[in-house]
C-alpha cells in the first residue's frame, strides 16, 4: 500500500521528512541550476513591480481579496476560497470568484453560476465547477485576464466583492487584501525554488501577504502546539514545542504582525454517486480504492485512514489530470479485484464521466483562532455572525 507520508516523488523530494543526504542533493543537482535560472527571473518580475515600472491595476468600487500560496499546490487554497465565499453570501455581499481555470482544454473566457446549467470540465477546470456546485450563489469568471474579468464583475454583474483565486503571483490586478495559505504540516517543505522543490516565490515575498490562512493538521488541538512529525529544518519540530505560525517570525523578521488565522480542515459528510449525503462514519471498517489527481495526495490518504476507512489500494495522478476511459477502466477492474469501493476527492469527482461510481469525501472549514482578523479582513466587522 501507498505509505500516505509520502506517495510520490515529487512529494519525497519536495517535502522531505529529514534533511536531505549529500547523495540526493548531488543527484538533483540538475534541478538546483534550474531552480537558481527561475529565481532570478521570480527576482527580476518582482523587483520590476516593487519599483512601479510594472502597475497594477485598479478596478474602483470593487473589492479584491487574493487567495493563494507560495507552494505550488496542495496547501488547502480551494476549501479556503469556498469558506470565504460563503461568509461573504452570508452577510448579503454580491460576490465573484477570479479564477484561470487551470488545466482547462479552452482559453475562452466563461461565467456561469451554479444556478445554471454548468459547462464541463474541460471547457472550465475542475476547481471552477466545484466552487460553482458548492456555492451556487457566487459568479465564476473563468480566464487568464483577470483584470478584465475583474472589470466584468462590476460592470455586468454589478458586484462588489470578488476573490482571486490563486491570485498571490498575479500581481497585475490590484487587492484590498492579500491571504496565503499555508498548510502547517509541511510549511514550505525543503525551501527551494521549483522544480527543485516547491516553491513559486523565495520565502521573502510572503512579506507582501496581509493575513496569512494557516492550516492545521486535522487532529490538531484547538490551540496547542501541532504533533509534527517532519524534521525537516524549514518546519518546526515537536521536539521544540513551537507552532509553524511561530516560525513565520523567523523568515520575516521586518514584517512582524501580520495577522493570523489559523484553521482546521475536517470531513463534513460522504457523498455517494447519486450525489445523496453521508454521514463521515458511513464507510468507516470498509475496503476502499482511493483514486486522486492532487499535488499532494498524501493528505486524501491520510483523510481516508482518519475516517477509518481500510485503504486497500491507490491510482495517484497529477494534479488536474485528465482521467482517461482506460486509465478508469483498470480502477474500477483493480478495486474489484480487491472488493473495494473507489472514492475520492471533491474536486477529482468533477472531472469524472458520468455513471463512474466513486463516493467523495466532502471537506468543511473550522476556524480555531483569528477569527477577528478574518472579519476585518473582509469587511464584515459589523455583519451579523452565526456565520
Amino acid at each position: 500500500m501507498t505509505s500516505p507520508d509520502a506517495p510520490t516523488a515529487i512529494e519525497r523530494v519536495f517535502y522531505p521528512s529529514s534533511p536531505e543526504p549529500w547523495g540526493r542533493r548531488a543527484l538533483l543537482s540538475p534541478l538546483t541550476l534550474l531552480s537558481w535560472t527561475y529565481a532570478a527571473a521570480v527576482h527580476v518580475r518582482g523587483a520590476l513591480y516593487d519599483a512601479g515600472l510594472l502597475r497594477a491595476e485598479r478596478v474602483e468600487g470593487l473589492k479584491v481579496i487574493s487567495v493563494g500560496n507560495v507552494n505550488v499546490g496542495g496547501t488547502g487554497k480551494t476549501p479556503a476560497v469556498l469558506h470565504l465565499a460563503e461568509q461573504l453570501v452570508q452577510a448579503g455581499r454580491k460576490v465573484g470568484i477570479l479564477t484561470r481555470g487551470y488545466g482547462r482544454a479552452s482559453r475562452a473566457p466563461l461565467t456561469f453560476i451554479g444556478t445554471e446549467p454548468l459547462p464541463s470540465s474541460e471547457l472550465a477546470g475542475d476547481e471552477p465547477l466545484l466552487l460553482a456546485r458548492r456555492c451556487p450563489q457566487v459568479r465564476l469568471f473563468v480566464g487568464s485576464d483577470r483584470v478584465a474579468s475583474a472589470y466584468r464583475a462590476r460592470d455586468e454583474f454589478g458586484l462588489d466583492t470578488v476573490l482571486l483565486d490563486d491570485g498571490f503571483q498575479h500581481r497585475r490586478l490590484a487587492r484590498d487584501e492579500d491571504f496565503v495559505v499555508v498548510d502547517e504540516s509541511v510549511g514550505l517543505g525543503n525551501g527551494q525554488l521549483l522544480p527543485r522543490g516547491p516553491l513559486r516565490e523565495p520565502p521573502a515575498s510572503l512579506r507582501r501577504a496581509t493575513l496569512f490562512w494557516l492550516r492545521a493538521s486535522a487532529t490538531a488541538p484547538d490551540s496547542a502546539a501541532l504533533p509534527l512529525t517532519t524534521t525537516h529544518p524549514l518546519v518546526p519540530t515537536a521536539e521544540t514545542s513551537e507552532r509553524f505560525s511561530d516560525a513565520l517570525d523567523g523568515w520575516l523578521p521586518s514584517s512582524p504582525g501580520i495577522p493570523r488565522v489559523r484553521t482546521r480542515y475536517r470531513p463534513t459528510a460522504w457523498v455517494d454517486p447519486e450525489g445523496n449525503l453521508h454521514p463521515v462514519t458511513a464507510l468507516t471498517g470498509q475496503p476502499v480504492f482511493a483514486l486522486a489527481g492532487l499535488a499532494r495526495p498524501g493528505a486524501f490518504l491520510k483523510t481516508l485512514q482518519g475516517l477509518g476507512t481500510e485503504v486497500r489500494d491507490a491510482a495517484l495522478f497529477p494534479d488536474h489530470h485528465r482521467f482517461t476511459a482506460d486509465e478508469l477502466r483498470d480502477v474500477q477492474a483493480r478495486a474489484a479485484r480487491q472488493g473495494a469501493r473507489v472514492v475520492t476527492t471533491e474536486k477529482d469527482a468533477v472531472r469524472l464521466p458520468p455513471g463512474f461510481e466513486a463516493w467523495m469525501v466532502r471537506l468543511g472549514v473550522e476556524v480555531l483562532d483569528g477569527e477577528s482578523h478574518l472579519r476585518r479582513a473582509l469587511g464584515l466587522e459589523d455583519a451579523p455572525r452565526g456565520l
